[in-house]
């Protein structure tokens, strides 16, 4: 039976991974395709490669992960907690993918994690309390406050890039910022495939210590391949639904506040992912990013009713998929 969830759980984490390069591809090509800085395709393809770059360069935030959680159950009862949080997280991103709204496909795994867990500590009577502090002090946290950081870096930034530009024509400026866009379009993919790669990464690894098949925390390399391309074959796809709701549906978009925009996103991965070895959500950094320097024009540009259901769709993943997490959990228990 182990071997056979180790198995469901590996089909799920390739599911997750392809879902969250589709559902994310929109993060990193919505403002440079918006400002006509890369065609659909090129942007695409940049994106894809970058992410699959970023998901091989570094496996530091995974480690770091892994180790975090490390004391989740072992053998049935822990691979049946990993099988229902990625198949809540799955099951979210479609529905968010449909809805066209951008969600966080790490607030999604964590709200399944946190679910059916409680659901196995209610069946099984195994105390994950310590997993719960940490989840909220080195994932949550960092999750809810990234948005807000996000926001306000992009609304300033947008000031010392207006005054370098004071003396450029808007013709000129604008191919200066497209070009830029290119540039932090790249880095961006890299960023995401840093971050969101790991995650994957950690999960199977989480599976193989429980599963009894490894006791080193380290990533192996069929686990960073497979992870890789997975989610470099989900950007490919591409989810084109959610780049018209970033691109076109909050705020008005030009090149400088899209270079903006993207420049502070790139900037937190990098540094949640290499410097502090935290999550952070790329969607939200992204999304928060872009309505901030939108709204450096002025606020009443802000077009409030997809950005109120946006939050809508961020306040309700973590407890929709920790419910769905949980049911999942109990529907698996005989078998655990």
């Amino acid at each position: 039976m182990a071997a056979v969830l180790l198995a469901g759980v590996v089909l799920l984490a390739g599911a997750y991974a392809f879902l969250n390069g589709f559902h994310d591809a929109s993060n990193s090509v919505a403002t440079s395709v918006r400002t006509r800085a890369l065609t659909p395709t090129v942007a695409v393809l940049l994106a894809a490669a970058f992410n699959m770059l970023g998901a091989l360069v570094s496996t530091a935030l995974a480690v770091a992960l892994t180790v975090r959680f490390v004391d989740l159950p072992p053998g049935p009862e822990g691979l049946g907690i990993l099988i229902a949080s990625l198949g809540a997280a799955c099951a979210w991103g479609v529905w968010t993918w449909w809805r066209r709204m951008p969600s966080s496909s790490t607030h999604a795994l964590v709200g399944g994690l946190v679910g059916s867990g409680a659901a196995s500590t209610l069946v099984g009577g195994q105390n994950i309390a310590e997993s719960y502090r940490l989840i909220w002090e080195q994932i949550a946290l960092p999750l809810l406050l990234s948005p807000v950081i996000a926001f306000v870096l992009a609304y300033l930034l947008v000031f010392p890039a207006t005054w370098l530009m004071r003396y450029s024509s808007p013709r000129r400026g604008d191919a200066g910022n497209r070009i830029a866009q290119s540039v932090f379009t790249s880095a961006f993919s890299l960023g995401h495939g840093i971050q969101d790669g790991q995650r994957t990464m950690a999960v199977l690894v989480l599976a193989l210590l429980a599963a009894g098949q490894t006791t080193d925390t380290g990533i192996p390399l069929w686990v960073q391949l497979f992870a890789a391309l997975a989610l470099a074959a989900g950007t490919l796809f591409g989810g084109w639904r959610i780049t018209h709701t970033l691109g076109y549906r909050l705020v008005r978009m030009d090149p400088l506040r899209g270079m903006s925009a993207q420049a502070v996103s790139s900037a937190m991965l990098f540094l949640g992912a290499l410097w502090l070895h935290i999550p952070l959500s790329s969607t939200q950094t992204m999304t928060s990013a872009i309505v901030g320097a939108g709204a450096n024009q002025r606020f009443s540009t802000v077009r409030f009713i997809p950005l109120r259901e946006i939050l809508v769709t961020w306040l309700t993943t973590a407890p929709v998929t920790a419910l769905l997490g949980g049911i999942l959990l109990l529907a698996l228990s005989p078998l655990l």
